[in-house]
């Protein structure tokens, strides 16, 4: 499969509406886009995979599982309960494999392993430049090894193949890169003092972070933390989310493989309660990172704070808005605003799931909102040209069908889905609501799943209100063409990235987080560094200067 490289995680801007004829292929992402060969084949493609997804021969993975062991201190090994557990296969809800499950021992054994790594090894001590070349052969490593580990991700995910081989895979080559050439690059300051003394302001590595890490998009969250955690010179304990294991295991292999000495990354497989509970609270753990829900976030932060009062760091959930203005193009819109919500089965933390549309524009845009709904390309995510593939489990899957229950009962309309697409996995038919109220359940809490919910509005003022009115701030879209409308909202909406006639870019160096319940500090960019780092000033009295 050709490989490109990727500056966003999946959307570069949609700058061309799509032609609005019922034999058109949906306008997607091009790195999404069918191949050529398979656009006349749509309207059968769509039937097979609309209607009987699940009923079909899975394909079988072009990959082995060979990693399925805890990573201490430079080495695969077995828990030390013996215990193990079933990761599952999301389109037919088999076991794939049975992982080693950490629990409160073995975080101790990693931290112990990295707490040496850290006090004792290489790693800090290393040159900036050594690190960043070690970070720099981990990248080629991924680049190599790219089709084996999109294949692991998609199987244990659930994701689309293309999506995790073409897009997913080569970013976190790119966030390594980045964060490689952020390693000699961390530099202090000297601060002019009134008086005499020489004041220097260190920036030093924090210690041991402890880092969990979702299942929506394993690999890039590892990325996201691993990345700048070792270019500032940590060691650290990473939990996987007990439902995809196996990429982390597999990329954890390749970072010692480039050189990386042993104990800085060590890998507990295992489940919050256990595993991620005895990490967030561990008195020898320097700072915490956290990617989930808000809930989860709340404990986490409350056992931080129990415990040593480490430094934490929480990406927590949302319900961000996406709105659309009245002098919008329509068939764009419809377009972009699909992608916003439906992208990764609608399992994204910033997925825009309030689709606020203007009045005047509102009932074209819900007609043409299911149109490009019913198009959708729904099935076996190693199949070609599939969008949505199954959901995680089968306690997501119930959780969103709960929220389709909650919807209809509620008194929205349900356009178009509602229900589950075939018997077997955990597939879910691409659900609109319109007329939904800001009350309902579903404009208010997070899915987390391919359900978009249609808001009507009259004026500017409005729907910035509204917008705002959600104890979650993590993202927005706002597509208009006008500028003063654009300057408007961007300001206006109380969240951490705001994308203008685009969505999901997610460029290495943007900083991202949120506002309010949806986290405390940013990832990515220059800003994540800092959650990586001590400040430490060290002043020295200064005679006969020559100057001061």
């Amino acid at each position: 499969m050709a490989r490109r490289a990727a500056s966003s995680l999946v959307s570069r801007c949609l700058l061309a509406s799509r032609a609005a004829t019922a034999g058109a292929a949906p306008a997607v992402p091009s790195a999404l886009r069918m191949p050529d060969g398979m656009r006349g084949l749509l309207p059968g493609v769509l039937q097979r995979f609309s209607t009987a997804a699940a009923a079909e021969e899975p394909i079988s993975p072009p990959v082995q599982v060979n990693y399925t062991k805890l990573l201490i201190n430079g080495n695969f090994v077995d828990s030390a309960s013996g215990k193990t557990f079933p990761t599952l296969d999301p389109r037919t809800g088999e076991v794939i494999a049975h992982v080693a499950e950490g629990d409160a021992e073995d975080v101790n054994r990693g931290v112990a392993a990295a707490r040496k790594a850290f006090d004792e090894g290489p790693w800090p001590k290393m040159t900036a430049y050594e690190r960043s070349r070690i970070l720099l052969r981990f990248a080629d490593l991924i680049e190599k090894h790219n089709d084996e580990i999109a294949a692991l991700e998609t199987w244990d995910n659930g994701k689309p193949y293309e999506q995790a081989a073409q897009i997913e895979v080569p970013m976190v080559a790119r966030l390594m890169r980045y964060y490689a050439g952020w390693s000699d690059k961390i530099h202090g300051l000297v601060v002019p003092a009134d008086g005499p003394h020489h004041v220097q302001v260190l920036h030093e590595p924090i210690g041991v972070a402890g880092q969990i890490i979702p299942w929506n998009f394993p690999l890039l969250m590892f990325a996201w933390k691993v990345g700048p955690a070792l270019a500032c010179g940590n060691t650290l304990v990473l939990k996987t989310a007990e439902q995809t294991p196996l990429s982390a295991l597999y990329v954890s292999k390749l970072l010692h493989e480039a050189g990386l000495p042993e104990g800085v990354v060590n890998v507990v497989s295992g489940f919050g309660p256990t595993a991620g509970a005895a990490l967030a609270s561990h008195m020898d753990v320097d700072k915490i990172a956290f990617t989930g829900s808000t809930d989860t976030g709340k404990i986490v932060l409350e056992l931080a704070a129990r415990s040593n009062l480490k430094s934490v760091t929480l990406e927590l959930g949302g319900k961000s808005p996406f709105v659309i203005m009245d002098d919008a193009d329509v068939d764009h819109a419809v377009e972009l605003a699909h992608f916003a919500l439906f992208f990764n089965q609608g399992q994204c933390c910033c997925a825009g799931s309030r689709t606020f549309v203007h009045e005047r524009i509102y009932d074209e845009f819900v007609e043409k909102a299911k149109a490009r709904a019913l198009k959708r390309v729904v099935g076996d995510p190693f199949r070609k040209g599939v969008e949505q593939g199954p959901q995680i489990d089968d306690e997501q899957f119930n959780k969103i069908l709960r929220y389709i229950r909650s919807g209809v009962d509620s008194g929205a309309t349900l356009v178009t889905g509602g229900d589950r697409l075939g018997d077997k996995g955990f597939y879910i038919q691409p659900t609109i609501f319109s007329d939904v109220q800001d009350g309902m359940k579903i404009a208010q809490e997070e899915i987390f799943g391919p359900v978009q919910s249609i808001l009507k509005f009259k004026d500017l003022n409005e729907v910035i209100k509204r917008a705002n009115a959600s104890p979650y701030g993590l993202a927005a879209g706002v597509f208009t063409k006008s500028l003063d409308t654009a300057n408007t909202l961007t300001r206006a909406l109380r969240v951490g990235t705001v994308w203008v006639n685009c969505f999901d870019v997610f460029d290495a160096g943007i900083p991202f987080g949120g506002y309010k319940q949806s986290g405390i500090g940013r990832e990515k960019g220059i800003d994540s560094l800092k959650n990586y780092l001590q400040v430490k000033a060290v002043v020295t009295p200064i005679k006969n200067a020559a100057w001061l």
